[in-house]
């Protein structure tokens, strides 16, 4: 319909067309002949706007150089002006573009080139320090397996595009010292990707005024985009699994850093699928962990030697909280799942290899970098996905610790960039 109205304003003009002499009528006294001459390029002045429009593609620009190509915008950038040495494939593809194109640089695209540094800057909450008694998760909290596989997507990608990364991680603690770091870290780069809410929207509002800004795992704004996993819909999926198919009736939720906005979300879904059925959920301060496999482990510890009553089911916010939870556990005593089943979230490597294997959800983790750099790439080429929220699908995957056989069939992993 609206495709309707569109055409049938054009229209409107043709009908009224017979009029429009009329009104030139009163200058025919000043030469009877002239009209014929001047209604020719007044009926040629209704196409004239649209003929420039017409010839703007064919006035290649830079980024249309690139495309062709198949290369970045910097690698053009750097053929064109003799920097940086460029790879011979990379230097011929680049000239054979601008060949077929007739393309010619202009101001604008020497200034986009003077203005890329070809760096983005990552920047990564930092794990806290696991207390000494705790000292048997310092790898795990260390390695970052979730972070690490992200950034290993976003940098996949970065140098398929000539892009170099800047990784810096920040103490959320100190917001202060945290927002100094990344302000400053943004002066050396063409954009920031930011985990998992390691500023305030205050800051990030300013920063994203300052450099194109993509969060990872948070909310987009008017001013960033965001690349996230389904949180909601997995582990509404997970909980479903855990009361229909299990018969639990009793679930306990361990979540993450209480401001990340997944560990909220995947709140939230267990919240409502738990009352949906008319179970009873476990939550609260005394559930609260930080996406490590000490602060898991931690909370079992404590609500034990206070004498509390665990739930029939344990849902962690993500993976590394689980392997704490396990841990605990099984230094308490408590089989898994015989006594208590446990699950996931994330699906990182090393879930397959715990004994009993983790029941989680399954993000594909890789993918979440290399979407987050490719959508950071658009913002700085001067495409502008800004306020979107890019949702990304998940996938429960069935093992021993809710209390699954052995011996279902794997499910087909997806193929990470």
């Amino acid at each position: 319909m609206v495709v309707a109205d569109v055409r049938q304003a054009p229209q409107e003009p043709q009908a009224r067309q017979p009029q429009e002499p009329q009104a030139r009528q009163p200058q025919e006294p000043q030469a009877r002949q002239e009209p014929q001459a001047r209604q020719e390029p007044q009926a040629r002045q209704p196409q004239s706007p649209h003929k420039p429009q017409a010839r703007q593609p064919q006035a290649p620009t830079i980024y249309d150089v690139a495309r062709v190509a198949g290369v970045s915008i910097a690698s053009v950038s750097r053929v064109l002006n003799g920097q940086r040495n460029p790879r011979q494939e990379t230097r011929d593809k680049v000239l054979q573009a601008v060949s077929e194109l007739g393309f010619v640089p202009d101001g604008a695209a020497r200034a986009l080139s003077a203005r890329l540094k070809e760096v983005v800057g990552v920047v990564v909450r930092r794990p806290l320090p696991a207390p000494a008694s705790d000292g048997i998760f310092a790898d795990e909290d260390e390695n970052l397996q979730f972070t690490d596989i992200i950034n290993r997507g976003i940098e996949v990608v970065a140098q398929r595009h000539d892009f170099d990364l800047l990784v810096r991680s920040v103490d959320t603690n100190d917001h202060h010292d945290a927002g100094r770091r990344i302000f400053a870290l943004a002066r050396k780069s063409d954009g920031l990707i930011l985990h998992d809410r390691v500023l305030d929207p205050r800051q990030l509002d300013r920063l994203a005024r300052q450099v194109p800004v993509v969060t990872l795992i948070g909310l987009p704004t008017p001013t960033t985009a965001n690349v996230r996993g389904d949180s909601e819909a997995g582990m509404r999926e997970l909980t479903r699994h855990l009361i229909a198919d299990h018969g639990y009736r009793t679930i306990g939720y361990l979540s993450g850093h209480a401001d990340s906005p997944d560990s909220m979300a995947r709140l939230t879904a267990v919240t409502a699928e738990v009352a949906a059925a008319g179970a009873t959920l476990v939550t609260g301060p005394a559930w609260e962990g930080n996406y490590s496999a000490a602060g898991g482990a931690r909370v079992i510890d404590r609500l034990l030697a206070s004498g509390e009553t665990l739930p029939q089911a344990i849902a962690c916010a993500n993976d590394q909280t689980a392997i704490g939870v396990l841990h605990a556990l099984a230094r308490h005593g408590i089989s898994v799942p015989d006594q208590v089943a446990v699950t996931g979230f994330d699906d990182i490597p090393v879930a397959r290899h715990l004994n009993p294997r983790l029941t989680t959800i399954r993000q594909p983790i890789g993918d979440l970098g290399a979407t987050a750099f490719e959508t950071l790439y658009s913002m700085i080429n001067n495409e502008d996905p800004r306020g979107q929220d890019i949702v990304l699908p998940t996938l429960l995957i069935r093992r021993e610790s809710c209390g699954c056989p052995a011996d279902l069939p794997a499910p087909r992993r997806p193929r990470e960039r």
